[in-house]
């Protein structure tokens, strides 16, 4: 339970935005039920996704770097969780160190962006694959996808560092973590806020449009024209390109698309100072929409199993491969009793 002290703060800017923190018992409920099977699950399925992609690392494809990339991240995330958890849990009382708060801020963000650019390259080397075949298996190898991812993270990292900037703070005589202090932050979270919406959410939200509109109507022309054709790969390779399409499309809709916009209004309210039922509506919903876009690191697991055979395939050996062993670790037990 959250036991500080609670003072009679005169500043006008903690009035300004007094109503924000009214509703903290909202949001630390919600991050605690959203969180507490979310670390879990998204710490076992992305490192397992790492394991596959290891596995197959000598017949990697450029897909594969792109969502091993992905899986780093997400996995990378989900460290920060207990974290995260061990604050709401204690009512909004920050027991860690200054810099663990301000990296459980940085990682949230570097993995929101570095998430949605990674699907954006997916997209465009699907389009590559499915557009224009020669040019993706000339100029698509592994190796300058990894550069290319890499110089997504070094872009999102860098242009992260601002968020490095939010540690504890004291409110209510409490250490806090993940708020601004005072209206003057605010202000710059609403700068940073409309940054990132444009070069982290808008253009890669087109790019994928425009990607997957070509696409879809490339496979229409294509399989209107040899809808009789009963070429298993080539039937393989339109589910796997629609399987991607169906899963970022949704992916951008429902994790990353609600939560920018009501950022976007809640940081307008608290501002503003618009009316206080009003701002706390927003807050709680920037509350679920945030929720919703930590849940992508669970759904982009989903993404490597539908949309790549490979990964698939991999993943059956290495079951295999489990049981192989288990078995083969259970038959010496038993030849080790019936000696003794």
């Amino acid at each position: 339970m959250n036991h500080c002290f609670v003072g009679n703060d005169s500043s006008s800017e903690e009035t300004q935005v007094a109503c924000f923190h009214d509703d903290d018992a909202f949001k630390y409920r919600a991050y605690t039920f959203t969180y507490l099977p979310l670390f879990p699950v998204a710490f076992l399925c992305n490192i397992g996704a790492l394991v596959v992609f290891f596995l197959q690392r000598g017949r990697s494809s450029a897909s594969c770097v792109v969502m091993m990339n992905l899986a780093l991240s997400d996995g990378s995330f989900s460290l920060t969780l207990p974290l995260r958890l061990a604050y709401y849990f204690r009512g909004g009382v920050w027991d860690f160190p200054d810099w663990l708060c301000r990296l459980c801020v940085y990682g949230f963000y570097v993995n929101l962006y570095t998430s949605i650019l990674f699907l954006t390259l997916l997209s465009v080397l699907r389009w590559l694959a499915v557009n224009h075949p020669l040019r993706h298996r000339t100029l698509v190898t592994p190796t300058r996808t990894l550069l290319v991812c890499l110089g997504v993270w070094l872009f999102v990292g860098v242009s992260s560092i601002p968020f490095l900037y939010q540690g504890v703070k004291t409110r209510d005589g409490c250490p806090r973590c993940f708020e601004p202090s005072s209206s003057s932050n605010w202000g710059r979270v609403l700068i940073l806020n409309y940054v990132a919406l444009a070069l982290g959410f808008l253009l890669p939200f087109v790019t994928i449009i425009v990607c997957y509109s070509r696409i879809v109507r490339r496979l229409k022309a294509r399989f209107g024209l040899h809808g009789s054709s009963r070429s298993d790969t080539r039937r393989r390779d339109r589910r796997r390109s629609m399987n991607l399409v169906a899963m970022v499309t949704a992916t951008f809709l429902l994790c990353f698309l609600p939560y920018h916009v009501i950022r976007s209004l809640h940081l307008h309210a608290v501002c503003g100072g618009w009316d206080c039922g009003v701002t706390q509506a927003l807050q709680r919903a920037v509350v679920v929409t945030l929720c919703l876009a930590a849940s992508n690191s669970v759904v982009n697991p989903l993404l490597y199993y539908y949309s790549t055979r490979t990964f698939r395939d991999n993943m059956r050996e290495a079951q295999s491969s489990l049981m192989a062993s288990r078995r083969g670790s259970g038959l010496a037990l038993k030849r080790r009793r019936s000696t003794a």
